[in-house]
């Protein structure tokens, strides 16, 4: 099944690189509009040289509310009210709870958790202006990790910065169910993308494939059919849920 996203504009975040600009490719290639964003700014301008005129590069902190705004603001200045929105930007800090510096603690919450909330909440406000209320055409998608509810090795900050996320993202769509704003959240698992680095490659890595039911990675475009559904008008009755995609690496 295809879903046509033509005459929507999609706001990405974490967009420089791996899923981000992934999803990029897909919206356009789907008919959307996209303003694609990340710290890393010469690289969001690279992949719009690519992606033609139907996307918009644009800087973006996450951490930074001025930063979001900003990025919103040139967003609707060049393609009109933005309707969706995939909140995609994230850090994967490992380390032990015991061992993890208290920086790259905070960095992991900001980023995975704040970060989603105000990139999130500044949509839903221009959604609401935009007359979603009536259209009930808001979209907002979060990306989680399904070590939001599964145990590992090192994960400790990571994994409670996606179980944040996941019931962030139920609350949020409660909360907006009346403003015509549905938000959902995916959990992907593992998926060789630059996020993951070279964990994968080492011997820890490659015991971590050996445990997995079927030993081996997810494509990137495994989360297209279910991001591309969300995004849609296909998706009119569907809010707060939380789908894993995971190839049953968490069983």
């Amino acid at each position: 099944m295809s879903f046509d996203l033509t005459g929507r504009t999609a706001l990405i975040t974490g967009a420089s690189s791996g899923l981000g600009a992934h999803f990029a490719e897909i919206f356009v290639a789907a008919g959307a509009r996209v303003v694609i964003g990340a710290r890393r700014v010469d690289r969001v301008r690279d992949l719009a040289d690519r992606l033609g005129d139907r996307a918009l590069p644009v800087a973006i902190d996450v951490l930074d509310e001025a930063s979001i705004t900003a990025a919103y603001d040139a967003a609707e200045a060049h393609f009109g009210a933005i309707d969706t929105v995939v909140a995609n930007a994230g850090v994967a800090n490992g380390g032990r709870a015991i061992d993890i510096p208290a920086d790259k603690l905070r960095q992991t919450i900001d980023t995975n958790f704040t970060g989603v909330l105000l990139t999130a909440r500044e949509g839903a406000r221009r959604m609401i202006a935009a007359g979603s209320r009536e259209s009930g055409r808001g979209r907002i998608v979060l990306i989680g990790s399904i070590t939001a509810h599964v145990t590992g090795h090192g994960d400790s900050a990571y994994a409670a910065s996606k179980a944040a996320v996941a019931h962030l993202g139920r609350n949020l769509a409660r909360e907006w169910v009346r403003l015509g704003i549905n938000v959902n959240v995916l959990q992907p698992g593992y998926i060789q993308t630059e996020i993951a680095g070279d964990w994968f490659e080492t011997e820890g890595g490659a015991r971590q494939v050996a445990g997995w039911h079927r030993r081996r990675f997810m494509p990137i475009d495994v989360l297209d059919p279910q991001l591309l559904y969300f995004a849609s008008d296909a998706s009119a009755m569907v809010t707060g849920s939380v789908i894993d995609i995971d190839d049953g690496q968490s069983l």
